[in-house]
């Protein structure tokens, strides 16, 4: 071997004994080709737009401290983005993906490479198209693996599979929300839940069409559970096994063993599956159903799946293997759903997670829930007592403008653009989980709240009765938060701060408002930029149930978002 070779290599084994923290850090590329092509399922075949030709789409793969460039190319008639759900983009803001908050869609034939560093997580997250519904078959799994000097804080299991429950339409999502929202009414509900892309045999001519785990006997495996269902949340149960769940939302939690999973839209969980020590001569039904509290009509449906053990070389049988199904709760178990939340809790490893802002600099308190705004003249709607449905925070329903918010933010050019006037508190106050008040009609604005870099926020969500109280899964972009509380009943600030958790508590990117209840979050504003927050139900984005943030930069040059990228899409 050449001498300046041996040079190369020896500075690079002493620079990585140097900077441990970089040593084992690469940047990985991906290219998502954003295609059409026909998937069948139920006996129904459609054309589908997908990433690289797969439903659901390519998993990423990478490390804590990696950086990833993934490049888009829109082959399609349809405007796209991709957002990076749970990803902290810090000081990335212009790889996050909502469209018109953080950049302009990808039009057809053009290109966008979002450029962003994983830092400081590590578990299961997912990737999914953020413009109308898109997403409903623009799905994929983030896999981000310790770094390679770290292990898991639990035993490594033999396996990992990613387990991706949707939603799918016999007809095309796109008209299915677009009609909804021209005659004012609710959008017609899926025809079947999937797992992986599989119905399962339980729908019509599918049992063909459906997810196989094949385990071991005596072996752990890691299942990591991501809901990208557009709008249901699910309990998810395997026949005769418990599952101990160990991270939700790509942190770690304290291990707690359950039989019933339940998990809502843009929520994540990794849990382990011990597999029975012997062969069981049985197969075991895995299977989800909706949680449902709502008013409206749903899709009342189960995804099954099988668990099947590896037979042994010696084991010969003709009797027929016993299948077990799985108990799942009732569609509407608001009190069990509230005990498996509250089970949650924080690692509390520095090492492993942040911890909680004792203190709140700012306080907000929000409403959410659904309401309705008034039919254009000379046409008749759909929706409660002849308006369109709406869906509020604050009762501001949010409209998305024509730019992106965060150029325009960046650009100093907001006038005409939004306001930064978002209510702190409810508008008009009432008995929100009583009777509600006979006015329903919500105002259509794009008000944001702005906060200097840094700020501690508290915040209390509060679902409100208006045409039904629901549970609400609600999603932050760009941060992670702490759940110190929650609660049913309106929040009382004296009786229930008092309450709060500021020991442990779970920190996440998506937690369910309970149904007639209340949660309350804290996370400090420590990344620069337009942040989108938002129920994950997608019916009720569309219908507004959403807001942003404006952090501002900080004073030092690490406290600043840089400016955007030259390939940023533009509207």
């Amino acid at each position: 071997m050449a001498p300046a070779s041996i040079a190369v290599r020896l500075f690079g084994v002493f620079a990585a004994l140097l900077l441990p923290e970089f040593a084992f850090c690469m940047t990985r590329n991906y290219t998502f080709n954003i295609v059409q092509h026909n998937v069948t399922r139920l006996c129904h075949t459609k054309s589908i737009v997908s990433v690289n030709g797969r439903f659901p789409g390519p998993r990423i793969v990478a490390r804590d401290g990696d950086q990833l460039l993934v490049k888009v190319v829109n082959h399609v008639s349809n405007n796209i983005t991709i957002h990076w759900h749970g990803i902290r983009q810090l000081r990335s803001g212009w790889a996050d993906g909502p469209a018109y908050v953080t950049q302009c869609p990808i039009q057809t034939n053009q290109t966008y490479t979002y450029n962003f560093t994983i830092t400081g997580q590590r578990g299961t997250l997912f990737w999914h198209a953020h413009i109308s519904w898109m997403r409903a078959t623009v799905h994929g799994p983030i896999i981000i693996l310790p770094k390679r000097n770290e292990s898991y804080p639990f035993r490594k299991p033999y396996k990992e599979v990613p387990i991706i429950f949707g939603e799918w339409w016999n007809a095309d999502p796109e008209a299915i929300i677009n009609q909804a929202l021209q005659t004012g009414g609710g959008p017609n509900v899926s025809d079947a839940y999937t797992i992986n892309g599989f119905p399962g045999p339980l729908y019509n001519c599918s049992s063909k069409d459906t997810f196989k785990l094949k385990v071991k006997p005596g072996k752990t495996y890691m299942l990591r559970l991501i809901n990208a269902a557009m709008n249901d949340e699910l309990f998810f149960s395997i026949a005769n096994h418990t599952v101990t769940i160990v991270e939700a939302d790509a942190v770690y939690v304290k291990p707690f063993q359950t039989d019933v999973v339940m998990i809502t839209p843009g929520q994540t969980t990794n849990v382990l599956l011990n597999a029975k020590p012997y062969y069981p001569s049985a197969t075991f039904l895995v299977a989800a159903r909706p949680y449902f509290t709502g008013q409206g009509t749903f899709d009342n449906s189960t995804v099954v799946g099988i668990l099947e053990y590896d037979q042994p070389l010696n084991h010969t049988s003709n009797t027929k293997k016993m299948v077990f199904k799985p108990t799942l709760p009732p569609i509407n178990a608001t009190t069990l759903v509230a005990n498996f939340t509250g089970k949650f809790r924080s690692l509390n490893n520095p090492n492993l997670t942040t911890s909680v802002p004792q203190t709140a600099d700012r306080i907000f308190y929000f409403t959410m829930g659904l309401g309705s705004s008034p039919c254009p003249k000379n046409t008749t709607c759909q929706g409660p007592n002849g308006t369109k449905f709406a869906a509020s925070v604050n009762n501001v329903s949010f409209a998305l403008p024509n730019t992106a918010l965060l150029q325009a933010h960046v650009t100093k050019k907001s006038n005409g653009v939004y306001t930064t006037d978002f209510p702190i508190n409810p508008p008009n106050p009432f008995n929100y989980t009583g009777t509600p008040p006979n006015n329903t009609l919500a105002s259509i604005a794009t008000r944001l709240v702005e906060l200097p870099f840094n700020t501690s926020v508290e915040l209390v969500l509060q679902d409100t009765s208006i045409l039904g109280a629901e549970n609400h899964p609600l999603h932050l972009h760009g941060f992670n938060f702490f759940v110190v509380g929650q609660g049913f009943g309106n929040y009382n600030a004296k009786q229930d701060r008092a309450n709060f958790n500021l020991m442990d508590p779970v920190e996440r990117n998506t937690i369910g408002v309970p149904a007639g209840g209340w949660v309350a979050i804290r996370f400090l504003a420590d990344n620069p930029g337009v942040w989108l927050m938002h129920c994950h139900f997608d019916v009720h984005t569309s219908w507004g149930l959403r807001m942003a943030w404006i952090v501002m930069d900080g004073p030092l040059p690490s406290q600043k978002l840089p400016p955007p990228p030259s390939d940023l899409p533009k509207c």
